[in-house]
């Protein structure tokens, strides 16, 4: 008689084994996603929306534009609809990785699916995320499509994570000014968060999870590196795990604030003020100007992973340490390397030239947080510095193999070493989001009806079609300059009144599109 694993049985019959467990949230009984009923709509085709997506302008640049076209083309290719019995409720676009969807993926894809709303909403994917959610505020970070079984289970420390959930939603919300979804997602957003809290942190407060629940898979971080590595949490203090939960919780205030909540959010303001002073105190080391991984006696890792730059998006870093902290960006023996930004600072031992994935494999989703933090902190010239290289190997590497990939090699302009082709997937934020926000310099705040761009390109360039709200479309187009010094002369229409905010190097002014 053959066996049959509890990862291979339906769905109801793996809950109906598992003990119930729960210390049951009376938040989750506010998420309105676990009562709606799986949506029927038909998938779009590329070919009949694509005149609905914006339509980037760069004069000599026709293989960008064309890699952009072929990464929208690819998105669409990868749409699901719901399978029955799945508990999954909306159309949604896959990882584009294996038969599963994955939360991190899927929160960074929708990061620029935001901006083809218009033609596909993809910001619903993570509504088969918090679908899902456990009556404790529990949300698999892995589920299968075909029956919606969670790979994980619970208490597993590679179970869930990495928690920038609320990230997605806030900069939906930016784009959209969706007040309705906010308030939606806002209580299963608040109740992972503090599952999170009850179950991923130690004593002191900072937070723990594993190569698999980081991420960030094969990165030599464990005290005692064995084959273990992914599944682990050494008893340390991750460093992108604690910073992470910062930033999550500060976006939590800031939904809080705009949905008049923040009694629901006090405890967050203390803990944050509690960890990042705990970070700055026992996480920095003065010697190298990095934040790293702490170990169970109180020493710090040796190891620079990408990860420590979450800091700069927690907004923790002080005034005083930032110059040295993002100093190591350009320093070409560490972060600096010919396909910027590495994963894994190159004078790691363990680092390697062809990427083998988070060994210095470059990631597009990790350059987005880089150079978000970047943008913050007001670094936007090396932002858009950094933003260039690796759109422009992403591109070269598209011109080659005519597609995108999961990650790429850091010393050359070639896919990493075990990456993955039509990777359509995250990889979708290199040709579309850093083209528009760190490339073009564009970014909106519809809450405020008003769009920045700061302006650094000199040949024409701009978006038609450029989605603003939930119904406005904006043409933006910035004329030829033969210097970043001279004023920039704008072309700009829009469907609604917007206040249009520019910056270029040679001054800055506000103008009114109509």
């Amino acid at each position: 008689m053959t066996k049959i694993k509890f990862e291979d049985l339906p769905h109801q019959q793996q809950q109906d084994a598992i003990l119930n467990t729960d210390v049951r949230n009376r938040l989750v009984k506010r998420n309105r996603f676990l009562k709606r009923e799986p949506e029927d709509e038909a998938l779009p085709l590329f070919l009949e929306i694509q005149h609905m997506l914006p339509q980037p302008i760069w004069d000599g640049h026709q293989d960008v534009l064309d890699c952009y076209w072929k990464t929208w083309e690819l998105g669409f290719s990868k749409l699901k609809k719901p399978e029955p019995g799945s508990g999954f409720i909306t159309n949604f676009i896959d990882t584009a990785l294996n038969t599963d969807v994955f939360m991190w993926d899927s929160a960074f894809i929708v990061m620029f699916g935001r901006y083809g709303s218009s033609a596909f909403n993809f910001q619903k994917t993570l509504d088969n995320f918090y679908s899902h959610q456990h009556p404790d505020g529990y949300i698999c970070r892995q589920i299968r499509r075909k029956d919606g079984a969670e790979r994980h289970t619970k208490f597993e420390v590679s179970s869930t994570g990495p928690n920038i959930l609320p990230w997605a939603e806030w900069e939906y919300f930016l784009n959209s000014g969706d007040l309705e979804r906010l308030a939606d997602v806002f209580y299963p957003l608040l109740a992972y968060y503090q599952w999170f809290r009850r179950w991923r942190s130690w004593q002191n407060g900072t937070y723990f999870s594993s190569g698999w629940g980081c991420g960030m898979d094969n990165q030599p971080r464990l005290p005692v590196m064995n084959t273990d590595r992914f599944w682990l949490h050494g008893h340390m203090s991750w460093i992108d795990t604690t910073l992470q939960q910062i930033f999550a919780g500060s976006i939590l205030i800031k939904m809080a604030e705009v949905l008049d909540e923040l009694k629901k959010v006090k405890d967050i303001e203390i803990e944050i003020s509690e960890l990042s002073t705990f970070v700055n105190n026992n996480m920095w080391d003065e010697t190298s100007s990095f934040y790293y991984d702490r170990f169970k006696d109180g020493t710090l890792s040796d190891v620079k992973t990408i990860g420590a730059y979450w800091a700069l998006l927690a907004d923790i870093v002080p005034k005083e340490r930032i110059s040295a902290f993002i100093e190591h960006l350009r320093i070409t023996k560490e972060f600096n390397r010919p396909h910027r930004v590495p994963s894994l600072s190159a004078d790691h031992k363990s680092y390697y030239p062809k990427g083998a994935y988070w060994l210095g494999g470059v990631w597009t989703p990790t350059n987005y947080m880089v150079l978000r933090g970047l943008n913050l902190v007001g670094e936007n010239a090396l932002a858009h510095e950094i933003a260039l290289n690796h759109l422009d190997n992403v591109v070269h590497v598209y011109n080659e193999t005519k597609t995108v990939w999961e990650n790429y090699a850091p010393e050359s302009k070639t896919p990493g070493s075990t990456a993955k082709d039509d990777f359509v997937g995250w990889t979708g934020l290199a040709p579309i989001s850093v083209l528009f926000e760190n490339v073009f310099g564009i970014c909106p705040n519809v809450p405020n009806n008003q769009i920045f761009w700061d302006v650094r390109l000199l040949e024409r360039h701009g978006i038609k079609n450029y989605p603003f709200g939930q119904k406005s479309l904006i043409d933006l187009e910035c004329e030829a300059r033969k210097d970043p010094f001279e004023e920039v002369q704008i072309k700009a229409t829009s469907t609604m009144p917007v206040s249009l905010i520019l910056k270029w190097k040679g001054g800055n002014k506000e103008i009114t599109i109509v």
